[in-house]
């Protein structure tokens, strides 16, 4: 059966933009300009994906994502206007598995979706025994690191730190959720321990930390490990 996306957006412009990015990967798509009306299609439908637009005339996307998350581990793509950090970690946080700024190009668009939809397809298998990357592979059964044939030496927190970006690779990870994951806590002055620690990994895992390739940098949000 193929993939079945819900739009969530009350700009009918866009809306026919995002259908005709889909319909040109033959997947099909239902379209809601409110978020109840959002709310009702994901009650009766069975939806691989939904793109959301944040700014809608009825409720504020963050709420359908917070009321989304309450029953449903559904993808979410937030797309909006909305460019500020602040609310672009906010979406992340309340449960969104990506954000992308108005403008953007269509090859953007099935790029962030095919990073949800392998996750999701990831979830739904039994979890891997090796990341790997390029170069690099961790052997999560083993707790081992490697670049090529050689082995690298991480503390126990760094490597729990990369585990868990190799765990969502290609997915942003907010440093909120990151501290929370492996420290069990958030202060806004964790937020420099963390850049320590990713500077750390950093110099252990890139040919170049400078030009990193594996642990990008979403400014002023978090990271991403880069799949490929």
């Amino acid at each position: 059966m193929g993939h079945l996306f819900l739009i969530v957006e009350d700009d009918k412009q866009i809306r026919g933009f995002i259908q005709f990015a889909l319909k040109s990967q033959s997947y099909a798509c239902i379209e809601a300009a409110t978020g109840s009306a959002a709310l009702d299609v994901l009650k009766h439908q069975s939806i691989s994906a939904v793109i959301l637009d944040l700014g809608l005339p009825d409720l504020d996307g963050i709420e359908i994502i917070k009321t989304v998350r309450e029953t449903s581990s559904i993808p979410i793509i937030v797309v909006s206007a909305r460019d500020q950090d602040h609310e672009k970690v906010e979406a992340l946080d309340a449960g969104a598995d990506d954000y992308l700024t108005k403008p953007f190009s269509i090859e953007e668009l099935l790029a962030r979706i095919r990073v949800v939809l392998r996750h999701m397809s990831h979830i739904m298998e039994s979890p891997p025994s090796i990341f790997h990357a390029g170069n690099l592979k961790i052997h999560f059964d083993k707790h081992i690191v490697s670049l090529g044939d050689q082995v690298v030496h991480l503390t126990p927190m760094e490597y729990d730190v990369l585990s868990l970006l190799a765990r969502h690779a290609g997915k942003v990870l907010t440093h909120h959720f990151i501290l929370k994951e492996v420290w069990g806590s958030y202060l806004e002055s964790d937020t420099q321990t963390l850049r320590v620690f990713m500077a750390n990994i950093r110099r252990k895992i890139e040919e170049n930390p400078a030009k990193p390739r594996y642990i990008l940098t979403e400014v002023g949000i978090g990271y991403r490990l880069a799949e490929e």
